[in-house]
């Protein structure tokens, strides 16, 4: 789908569902990764994640949207555009939006990978080890149980880095 048919599909949802036209634009956005789509309060354009609509389907993103547009309508009308506000959630209950979207699989594009832990800290007094993902500076730190110095080892090889 594209941002064009998205438009066209926002503004019929609008008309359709609140009865009220929307007059600005929306569009996909790929690096959306943990939320279905988002409201802008300043130039009141609505992101819609392309993610949820691959995974989940129109449906989905059918309620996505009128979940924006509650965002939108509120606030342009003045009153509680908020999720804890009763006029929002009295509105996307009446339009059938949702209140929270689908989470998306792991491996979905655009959503990032958890880093392979790569170093172990271990205190030389008292043996305690830490994991860590990225390389630092032993020197600069001290063991949280006994002050002691630390060592770091690289997980790759046994050697001291």
């Amino acid at each position: 789908m594209s941002n064009e048919q998205l438009q066209a599909w926002v503004e019929r949802i609008s008309l359709e569902s609140f009865r009220i036209p929307f007059r600005h634009k929306a569009t996909f956005n790929r690096r959306l990764s943990s939320t279905g789509g988002r409201y802008f309060m300043k130039s009141h354009h609505i992101e819609i994640n392309p993610h949820q609509l691959e995974t989940h389907g129109v449906d989905e993103v059918e309620k996505i949207i009128k979940h924006e547009l509650c965002h939108y309508h509120l606030h342009l009308a003045g009153r509680g555009y908020r999720h804890r506000d009763a006029d929002f959630k009295n509105l996307l209950q009446a339009v059938g939006g949702s209140r929270f979207c689908q989470s998306l699989p792991k491996n979905t594009p655009g959503r990032r990978q958890p880093e392979p832990y790569r170093y172990k800290l271990r205190c030389n007094a008292c043996g305690a080890e830490y994991l860590r993902k990225r390389k630092m500076n032993p020197a600069r730190y001290r063991c949280g149980q006994c002050s002691g110095r630390l060592t770091l080892l690289s997980l790759d090889s046994p050697k001291k880095s």
